[in-house]
This record gives structure tokens, C-alpha cells and sequence, in this order.
């Protein structure tokens, strides 16, 4: 089976750099472009169907993907972001102000998220966990787009058992998955966006 795991496109919230995780922000004018340049270069991938987190930034940019690709969108909350809790809409220098024991860690460091009042990435982890599960059951024979979000991204990396420092908006990662074990064939591609407007 072969997964084309894609970030949705940029919002204000990702310019400002908060979190947004439930926050369904919308798409930036930005956002709509890197999904038109996301669904050119994807439209001879050869989707038979696009699953999507139920986010709008995320249902948005599949919809285009989608459209120029001719592939059904199914839609799953599995593939929402963190529940961020008290952390949304916050930055990530205003999360460590707040909250001192996570001095020394990254943004980016989405295995040590316990946010007050929100999912862990065990939590996450378990969800999309459940997704892949349900998918490779299935065998698809075509390749699966997947749009979701950095923090899904690095739960299902960890489900395969590949690792990531980062996954960019917009970013294409494909996995090749034979016989339950998985490969990184591009990670993080942007090369698309060069031409984004």
C-alpha cells in the first residue's frame, strides 16, 4: 500500500505561529494557493479517494486535491489535530511562559505534548492508530492521499514506526507500507510550492 500523507496549506494562525489544534482556522489566501499548487502536483497520483480530518483547513485543501485528481473525500475526526486545550491560540513562547517545565523543548516536539487540558500524543496516537489500522485492512490497491495535520502526522509516523523532525504546510510525505513494514519514499517535499502564488 502506498499513503501520500499531506499537511494542509498555511492559515493566519500558522503565520502567527499558534497553535491552533480544534480551532478550525480557516485557509490564508496563502493556504488556498498552496492547495492549488498541492492538487497540480498531485493530480496524476492516482487517488481513488482522499480521507481527510474533518478541520477546514484540512477538508479544504483535500477538496481541491480531490477535484483535480477526480478522487472521492471521506472524511474522519480521527485525523484532527491535537486537542490543545489551554494551549490554543497560543504561541509557543507564550505556552512556556506559562507553563516553565517545558523549557528545553520545541515546538516541534510533538511526542512530549501534554497540554492542560487536552490530548496527549498517546492520545493522538491511539486515534490515528485506529485509522491506519482500519485502512490497511482494507488493502487498497491505488494510492491513498491522506490531508491532515503536524501533529496527526507525527502520531501516524510513529504508528508506521518512522520518525520526522518536522512535517511543513503544504508538505508531501509518501510511505510505502509491504508486508507491515513501512518506508519513507519522499518526506516533507515542498518543491511544489516554488511555483505557489
Amino acid at each position: 500500500m502506498r499513503l501520500t500523507l499531506i499537511r494542509h496549506g498555511p492559515t493566519a494562525w500558522n503565520a502567527a505561529r499558534r497553535f491552533q489544534g480544534r480551532s478550525d482556522i480557516p485557509l490564508s489566501a496563502l493556504g488556498r494557493a498552496h492547495a492549488r499548487a498541492l492538487a497540480s502536483a498531485l493530480r496524476l497520483e492516482g487517488f481513488d479517494k482522499v480521507y481527510s480530518s474533518d478541520l477546514g483547513r484540512a477538508l479544504e485543501t483535500a477538496r481541491v486535491i480531490a477535484e483535480a485528481s477526480g478522487a472521492q473525500i471521506v472524511t474522519d475526526a480521527r485525523l484532527r489535530e491535537f486537542d490543545f486545550g489551554r494551549w490554543e491560540g497560543l504561541t509557543w513562547e507564550e505556552i512556556v511562559a506559562a507553563y516553565p517545565v517545558l523549557v528545553g523543548s520545541t515546538a516541534t516536539a510533538a511526542k512530549h505534548y501534554a497540554p492542560d487540558e487536552g490530548e496527549s500524543f498517546a492520545d493522538v496516537r491511539g486515534r490515528v492508530q485506529e485509522f491506519l489500522d482500519e485502512l490497511l485492512a482494507q488493502q487498497p490497491v491505488s494510492p491513498i492521499g491522506v490531508v491532515t495535520h503536524a501533529g496527526a502526522l507525527h502520531a501516524l509516523f510513529a504508528a508506521l514506526g518512522l520518525e520526522a523532525s518536522r512535517f511543513s504546510t503544504s508538505g508531501i510525505t509518501r510511505v510505502a507500507i509491504t508486508g507491515g513494514h513501512a518506508r519513507i519514499i519522499t518526506l516533507n517535499d515542498v518543491g511544489h510550492l516554488d511555483s505557489a502564488d
